[in-house]
């Protein structure tokens, strides 16, 4: 069973082509890393992935999305409103039940965030908000996710620790990713874009990252 499918699709904004003849696709249990510079289509490319498929799947955006008034524990809460009705929600906003509190807990604590979880997000740093968004995704939970950037803010021993909590909570990881060297050490399947077009895609094992230094590392 293929999760994605993408045949010669084109994706432009406002006239401009963004993604161009892209077809590919993803089978249940991939570990995916989308590679290369700033501009390529890569957060195209995964908003497209997740507009296929949205049941299902949990989303850490490039920006977040969080609502920066509100609480750690509130804004990876709502990673389950659609399960709850309207009221509830609407009571848990103003006065949270000990077992909701509790359910969000372990996602807090896998992200080291557990100390912060009645700080409004906007009081964070940038790097704490986005262990915030990711523990978004781990409580909202499913089969896949697909995660834009999840550790650009993070340093690089708190970015393994994420990177490995995603992989162990997720059947089908797809990473866009910046850092080379992190794709290569997570991914099994390398889908490297640039200009909008696929340039190659092939598993990870035996590229190193000097290998792309040509394609993604120059603008």
């Amino acid at each position: 069973m293929t999760l994605f499918k993408l045949a010669g699709t084109h994706v432009g904004y406002h006239g401009v082509s963004v993604l161009k003849d892209i077809t590919l696709s993803i089978d249940p249990g991939e570990k995916v890393a989308l590679v290369g510079p700033s501009g390529a289509g890569k957060s195209t490319l995964l908003s497209t992935l997740y507009q296929q498929r949205g049941e299902g799947t949990a989303l850490v955006p490039q920006e977040y999305a969080l609502v920066k008034n509100l609480s750690v524990f509130h804004n990876v809460y709502m990673g389950r409103l659609n399960r709850h009705s309207a009221l509830t929600n609407l009571l848990t906003l103003i006065h949270p039940l000990k077992k909701q509190i509790a359910s969000v807990q372990p996602m807090l604590m896998e992200v080291g965030l557990e100390e912060k979880s009645n700080t409004p997000v906007g009081e964070l740093s940038g790097g704490q908000q986005q262990r915030t968004a990711v523990a978004r995704a781990l409580y909202q939970g499913g089969d896949v996710v697909l995660a834009d950037e999840p550790v650009s803010s993070i340093d690089p021993v708190q970015s393994r620790t994420v990177l490995n909590l995603l992989h162990s909570h997720f059947n089908t990881v797809v990473l866009a990713m910046h850092d080379i060297p992190l794709a290569l050490d997570f991914a099994e399947r390398l889908i490297g874009l640039r200009d909008g077009r696929v340039l190659f895609d092939r598993p990870s094992g035996g590229i190193v990252a000097e290998d792309l230094d040509d394609f993604f590392l120059s603008t």
